[in-house]
């Protein structure tokens, strides 16, 4: 059932903006090796766009900040986040600069690799933080990700703090995290590379989890959720914690499963629901996803989320 405009939040996204090239093939290559692929696919992504998207079809607002480069992609992705439902008001176009792109290779069985070119992208700036500053008094959660600069992701987490406006950082791509960013956040989602890449040592199952958890709590951040892909993800606040078990799907293309876990998270949190609620939200959306390929176009619509969480309770 749609609902009245007026019971829907805000949910901001500062982030990336790409078109993803895709190939598929049996497996994956090893260092140096070629394989011969089955076929190749252009789709919409962008880990802030992608989120975006999640937070549309979960039927409530959603805007995009970020730019796209003055190549034949940037239109396409323009018009592409607005027929998904996304407000593109702030999706500037940067002069003379690509528009972000990432080469995906996917293998049998949904695992894939990828190499990421940030293109306009790491153009963004104070034009953004304008544009951020300027929506988020009508917000009620700002979702960040490591594909713009850090100087300017760390300026309007702050600025979002500051107005009581939820912070949902997903730290990937992999990039150094400074100390001061941690405080700002409300909610951080590594997966486990990301939060291997966070602590210094291997995230890999509950103990592991909770251990990179704790740490996290302890530089700052209001709570921590570990998405730990198969296994599910593990959640803590300082006050409580736990383990929300994956659902049981088969996997085709599990690009983009994180974006929709953050997109399905930040719309239930928004709705008041408590963190280990709104990690079964994520954890639905992000199961769903992984059962279609594509980044944007796997993204799951609201009463397919619902359904799943229904049929597993």
């Amino acid at each position: 059932m749609t609902r009245d405009r007026g019971d829907r939040p805000l949910i901001l996204c500062l982030g990336g903006i790409n078109m993803d090239l895709v190939t598929f093939s049996e497996r994956l290559p090893a260092d140096g090796e070629t394989v011969v692929g089955e076929r190749f696919v252009t789709y919409p992504g962008g880990k802030g766009a992608n989120q975006a998207v999640a937070a549309a079809r979960m039927e409530t607002e959603s805007a995009m900040i970020g730019k796209v480069g003055d190549d034949m992609f940037g239109p396409q992705l323009i018009d592409l986040l607005r027929s998904a439902g996304v407000e593109t008001g702030a999706v500037g176009v940067a002069p003379e600069t690509n528009s972000g792109i990432a080469v995906i290779s996917v293998g049998e069985g949904g695992q894939n690799r990828i190499v990421q070119v940030l293109g306009a992208n790491d153009t963004c700036g104070d034009a953004e933080y304008y544009a951020a500053a300027a929506l988020l008094p009508q917000a009620s959660a700002l979702m960040l990700q490591l594909e713009v600069s850090i100087g300017l992701s760390i300026k309007v987490a702050e600025l979002a703090a500051s107005q009581g406006v939820r912070v949902i950082l997903d730290p990937g791509p992999v990039r150094p995290v400074p100390g001061e960013f941690y405080r700002h956040v409300s909610v951080i989602t590594p997966n486990e590379t990301e939060a291997e890449a966070l602590v210094g040592y291997p995230v890999t199952d509950v103990d592991t989890a909770a251990s990179a958890a704790e740490e996290l709590l302890a530089r700052g951040v209001g709570s921590a959720v570990i998405k730990l892909g198969a296994q599910g993800a593990y959640w803590a606040d300082g006050l409580a914690s736990g383990m929300v078990p994956a659902f049981a799907v088969q996997a085709v293309d599990t690009v983009a499963a994180g974006d929709a876990f953050n997109g399905a998270l930040a719309v239930a949190l928004s709705e008041g629901h408590p963190l280990e609620s709104a990690v079964r939200w994520g954890c639905a959306a992000g199961a769903l996803s992984v059962t279609r390929v594509g980044a944007q176009d796997s993204m799951p619509e609201r009463d397919a989320v619902q359904a799943l969480l229904e049929q597993s309770t």
